[in-house]
């Protein structure tokens, strides 16, 4: 797993119309690269669950289409119950351990913030983990610190001493996606999907500038 992770962020996209028709228009988008990434994630923070399973659903066919892997955020039912690939938990969730109890056939990455948390996360052995944020966003309510790109290095010795790709996420964009990249796997992208928030002009060019920018360095 290298280069661009992307993240649909349902609540980023409520301006563009129905809910399950942005969502999916944006995501074939992001998928219509040269190179498609190798993960993709819905975000619906404050969706309720049916509306959650719906849009999981819906984005099952294209991922596949894709070769894409399908990571629900939060909730490992829902992932199971649309046959995603994997779910993403956050410190507040489900343990790894616990996750991998109740389904076994999922991929499983972890959120930390600090390098207590990391290491933390590291023992349970999950398929990722991701560290931030690394610099400012505006994705989420509240959100933690901004470890900034020497902590970011830190953890990513840590991460590949343990055998675990790092997912670096927060405010990160074009410019600063070749600053992460020497220091994780894996760049989680948000905003920078979106450049003109009113519709979906430009989203596969932003994908496509992302993942050149990230896969480039990563080859180095």
């Amino acid at each position: 797993m290298r280069g661009l992770y992307p993240i649909v962020d349902v609540d980023s996209l409520r301006e563009l119309g129905a809910p399950s028709e942005a969502v999916i228009a944006f995501a074939r988008r992001v998928l219509l690269t040269q190179s498609p990434p190798a993960l993709l994630q819905l975000r619906a923070k404050h969706s309720g669950a049916r509306e959650t399973l719906e849009l999981l659903r819906a984005l099952r066919p294209l991922c596949s289409d894709f070769g894409v892997r399908l990571i629900a955020n939060d909730r490992p039912d829902l992932a199971v119950l649309s046959q995603c690939d994997g779910v993403h938990v956050g410190q507040d969730d489900l343990p790894v351990s616990l996750v991998r109890r109740l389904a076994p056939g999922l991929l499983v990455g972890v959120s930390t913030h600090n390098l207590e948390q990391l290491a933390a996360a590291l023992t349970d052995e999950p398929d990722y983990v991701a560290f931030g944020p690394v610099f400012a966003t505006a994705s989420k309510e509240r959100p933690d610190p901004s470890v900034g790109l020497q902590l970011l290095a830190q953890a990513h010795s840590a991460a590949r001493r343990a055998g675990i790709p790092l997912v670096a996420i927060g405010g990160i964009n074009l410019e600063r996606a070749r600053e992460v990249a020497d220091h994780a796997e894996l760049a989680a992208v948000i905003g920078a999907l979106l450049p003109n928030r009113t519709s979906l002009e430009g989203v596969s060019e932003a994908a496509e500038a992302l993942q050149t920018a990230l896969s480039a360095r990563l080859a180095r």
